[in-house]
């Protein structure tokens, strides 16, 4: 039996407190992040992720990343110097191999997909 998984409002649901991001290069980062789902298998994980200003680096090689910003304003830089400025109610993916760097420039909550498989 499947049972359904149903959330209330992502964009104001209690995530946790923040607390220091590793990969903070400029800007003292701090992110919170709730896992809502995993499937049974660990490969698929969903939740909500937010993260205050400054710049982080990030790598996907090992998984793709599917991301919704909820509310906030960043800038990704790709490995090969291109950047993409995304806000509100945008949606992106980040395909097993990307690298790169997120620039936050205001305080920002996402949705998150991640997947390990193929």
């Amino acid at each position: 039996m499947y049972n359904l998984a149903a959330f209330g409002d992502l964009a104001t649901i209690d995530i946790g407190a923040l607390v220091p991001k590793p990969t903070s290069v400029k800007g003292n980062q701090r992110e919170a992040t709730l896992r809502l789902w995993q499937s049974s298998d660990g490969a698929t994980r969903i939740g909500v992720w937010e993260c205050t200003p400054g710049h982080f680096a990030a790598d996907r090689t090992a998984m793709a990343e599917l991301c919704h910003i909820l509310w906030g304003r960043v800038t990704l830089h790709n490995a090969d110097g291109t950047t993409r400025d995304i806000g509100p109610g945008e949606m992106f993916v980040l395909p097993k191999g990307w690298t790169g760097a997120w620039t936050i420039h205001e305080q920002t909550r996402k949705i998150f997909v991640l997947s390990d498989g193929g």
